[in-house]
């Protein structure tokens, strides 16, 4: 499912981080949780077209390693590094079946990753190559769809989306569609909204400590922008959550 839909978008994807919900949200939010990243070594999973492999690496990492299982995505990440060379390497790869690689790494990204596992069992084979690939005490920083979420609050459009059920529950919470409200094409994405409880056991049963959720925030350039009124529902209803933990 993941793969195909990601194909089909490609460079698209960049667009995303254009909407306020990303841009005055998601990305000074998680920016912010992974903190300060200099002469450190950064492993992004489900890496999409690099948009933060990118960030870091101008942020100080010593070596970003993108890895993601979207042949187009990865091409248009290596597109991307070619116009714009910063040094990240990236990868096609699956993170469930992510053999150990030539380096521990410092820290982890997963930003819409854990969310696309289709049982528990696949989220636990995640986590665990993720922890074998980290140095002992290395962190990893998740980000997806809020678990919380109510899908009977305020509409996202304003911010740019739109969060609804597709009626289908799985293994680890419910089905969720996502749309971009992109001009002039919207790109919607089904993936799922795992349950607390399941991101907590499966990354405590395979080595994870000190899990820790961190909610999202928006930007003081954000709220000088559209005002504190604005973005009164995204705060009260967040549609994505953030966690932390280390190896």
């Amino acid at each position: 499912m993941s793969v195909q839909q990601y194909d089909q978008i490609g460079e698209a994807f960049e667009g995303f981080k254009s909407l306020p919900l990303m841009r005055f949200g998601e990305v000074p939010s998680f920016l912010a949780l992974v903190g300060d990243v200099s002469g450190k070594s950064v492993l992004d999973l489900a890496c999409g077209t690099g948009f933060y492999s990118r960030e870091f690496k101008r942020r100080g990492a010593a070596d970003v390693f993108g890895v993601d299982i979207s042949v187009e995505m990865i091409a248009a990440a290596r597109e991307i590094e070619q116009r714009d060379p910063l040094g990240v390497r990236y990868e096609v790869g699956d993170v469930a079946e992510l053999p150990s690689l030539d380096r521990h790494f410092d820290i982890a990204l997963g930003v819409q990753c854990l969310n696309y596992a289709e049982d528990i069992a696949t989220m636990e084979r995640m986590c665990r190559t993720i922890h074998r690939n980290l140095v002992p005490g290395g962190e990893f920083f998740v980000l997806a769809q809020n678990p919380d979420y109510r899908f009977d609050c305020p509409s996202l459009d304003k911010y740019g989306f739109l969060c609804e059920p597709t009626g289908e529950e799985i293994e680890t919470g419910t089905r969720v569609r996502v749309t971009a409200l992109l001009d002039p094409q919207p790109i919607s994405i089904v993936s799922s909204a795992p349950r607390r409880e399941v991101y907590e056991k499966c990354l405590r049963a395979t080595g994870f400590s000190e899990v820790e959720w961190v909610p999202l925030t928006v930007s003081e350039a954000g709220i000088r922008e559209f005002g504190e009124d604005f973005w009164a529902d995204a705060l009260t209803h967040p549609p994505l959550a953030m966690l932390r933990c280390r190896a």
